[in-house]
């Protein structure tokens, strides 16, 4: 992972919290490419405070949940402004898009604070240790005092940046969701979940609700010069500050295609070419997409030939391919 630090290294506080964003809601593999282009294109948390807004969202196309984006951008001018990270997790907490469990991470890999962050791999390595059967979330009590229980081995506290990430791993490698592999782990005899047979079931969740379901319309407007209408979202909301193509807003109900076309750009012709799914934290979203030619979008028009490098969130990437543009 090119965010950690090579043994013998101080960690970069810059690069850890960087990571840590990106992997909220984000798994490391996808992570991992972004990052790297990300540190690229600017290499300091002072590069980054500088940066142009629509640079950093362009940055950040593709990996999703723009707020985190929005938040580091502020974070890092926050840092900049102070001179420095703060190295505690309450001086953490208190920055733009740092919750809880990332400021904790931050602490201990950063700063060796000794402090147990809690990830699903801790919340899961901790309830099998421990046999924790009360069912997620109201098992979250219990599974904090267990880690921090863990956080006290004298090796642990010694080295809080090596036995966090340690924990992480051991999650993510070992004691895995399904067919843990038990005969591999360095707990293998402590595992109160190991010697009852139940280790595989821990954690208890109670069953999500089934998510549901948003209804609209995406209108993809192309000239005789090849570009296609783009606009900018709002700042705030979902996909704050990201490119779009013009649609309507998102409701329960589906769209009768003529009240949709109410909100298209002005232009003749508009047809129905498919559908654009994009799955969000808390409801699936249904996109109608519509097509048109018109006879030149002028100064408001993005050559189409550029749109592999703009800052387009995946779904309006969805929609264009739909739309047979990308």
């Amino acid at each position: 992972m090119p965010w950690r630090a090579l043994p013998g290294q101080a960690p970069n506080p810059y690069h850890v919290w960087l990571s840590e964003i990106m992997l909220q809601q984000t798994g490391v593999t996808a992570v991992i490419p972004y990052f790297k282009r990300f540190v690229a294109r600017f290499p300091t948390v002072q590069d980054l405070a500088v940066a142009e807004n629509g640079a950093v969202m362009e940055a950040w196309a593709g990996l999703g949940y723009y707020a985190r984006a929005r938040n580091l951008h502020a974070c890092a001018q926050t840092v900049t402004a102070s001179g420095k990270f703060p190295d505690t997790v309450a001086g953490l907490r208190a920055l733009p898009g740092v919750g809880a469990y990332t400021a904790a991470a931050i602490a201990s890999i950063a700063f060796g604070r000794a402090v147990v962050p809690i990830d699903g791999n801790v919340e899961r390595v901790v309830s099998r240790v421990f046999a924790l059967t009360e069912p997620l979330p109201s098992a979250r009590r219990a599974i904090a005092q267990g880690a921090a229980a863990l956080g006290q081995d004298a090796d642990a506290m010694r080295r809080p940046p090596d036995f966090t990430q340690a924990l992480f791993d051991l999650g993510a490698t070992v004691c895995t969701p399904r067919n843990p592999a038990c005969a591999l782990c360095p707990w293998h005899d402590p595992c109160a979940g190991r010697a009852l047979g139940i280790a595989a079931t821990l954690p208890v969740k109670v069953p999500k609700p089934a998510r549901p379901t948003r209804c609209g319309a995406a209108f993809v407007l192309t000239d005789a010069a090849g570009r296609v209408l783009l606009q900018r979202r709002p700042p705030s909301g979902l996909l704050g500050g990201m490119l779009e193509v013009p649609s309507t807003p998102w409701r329960t109900e589906p769209w009768l295609a003529a009240d949709a076309l109410a909100f298209a750009p002005d232009a003749s012709g508009w047809q129905s070419v498919g559908v654009a799914r994009h799955a969000f934290t808390h409801f699936e979203l249904l996109l109608d997409v519509f097509v048109a030619r018109t006879g030149d979008l002028g100064a408001a028009g993005t050559p189409i030939s550029s749109l592999s490098g703009a800052a387009l969130p995946t779904l309006m990437r969805r929609c264009l391919r739909v739309a047979g543009l990308d």
